[in-house]
């Protein structure tokens, strides 16, 4: 005769999310400090309300494309920032739970991890190009400035691309299928903060500033920026480190 397991409470399930988190190793403050604990208390409630991962993840991709399509269509007021923005957290929020979920059940698959990447990957493109076709209809700007959404989406695929296969061969040359737990080490609040311009959460937030023309004009070129000039750097350092480790194996 098979048993199953008593189902835990909300707060038992978030007391045992609290100690099987992943490393902060490399996480930028808003996603390590924000998004992953409202991430961990929205997926004790997927939890509780019996979700599973991939049922998270597509709200989260729900929450976050709903988002995206104002950003595309409807003008920039201060009611459609707010929306924006609080959509936008709300899908980056759920986007941490689906895996914690996961953890929590151990229910994760790479199944679960490919739709996972794939709507990050969906989501980001699409998020760029929204920017493109908001400042083209509602925004006067030189034409120069629409390469500014084309050569971040241009960037960010590319770090989003090289961080994913990062991480997925060095798991596979330490013959690890899961991430570091985060007991097992990870970077300083100090290095989190120096790297908070390429975090997707502090661009959630500047949606909020996307009625106000020139500061979200300003504050998504920096962002741009940024993350062009992270690419740069950690390109060649996570090439150099696949290199050696591949020597030494």
């Amino acid at each position: 005769m098979t048993t199953t397991a008593p189902r835990r409470s909300y707060r038992e399930a978030l007391t045992e999310l609290a100690s099987r988190q992943k490393t902060s190793k490399g996480a930028p403050a808003y996603s390590r400090f924000v998004n992953r604990p409202l991430g961990r208390r929205l997926a004790a409630a997927a939890y509780v309300a019996g979700l599973s991962p991939d049922q998270v993840t597509l709200l989260s991709a729900l929450a976050s494309f709903t988002g995206i399509g104002l950003v595309a269509l409807a003008p920039p007021t201060v009611p459609v920032a707010v929306a924006v923005g609080l959509l936008l957290v709300l899908g980056y929020a759920l986007d941490s739970a689906d895996g914690q979920v996961a953890r929590l059940t151990g229910t994760g698959s790479p199944a679960g991890e490919w739709l996972d990447h794939v709507v990050d990957a969906l989501k980001l493109g699409a998020l760029h190009l929204a920017v493109l076709l908001a400042w083209h209809r509602h925004f006067e700007l030189p034409e120069a400035m629409l390469l500014v959404p084309l050569g971040f989406l241009v960037v960010q695929s590319v770090v989003f691309f090289a961080m994913i296969l990062t991480d997925q061969l060095r798991r596979s040359l330490r013959g690890q299928r899961e991430h570091f737990l985060a007991d097992q080490g990870g970077s300083s609040a100090l290095y989190s903060l120096a790297v908070v311009p390429t975090d997707y959460g502090l661009m959630c937030l500047l949606f909020f500033a996307l009625a106000w023309r020139d500061g979200f004009v300003v504050g998504y070129t920096l962002l741009a920026a940024a993350m062009a000039g992270f690419m740069l750097l950690a390109l060649p350092k996570w090439y150099l480190e696949l290199r050696r480790a591949g020597r030494a194996r």
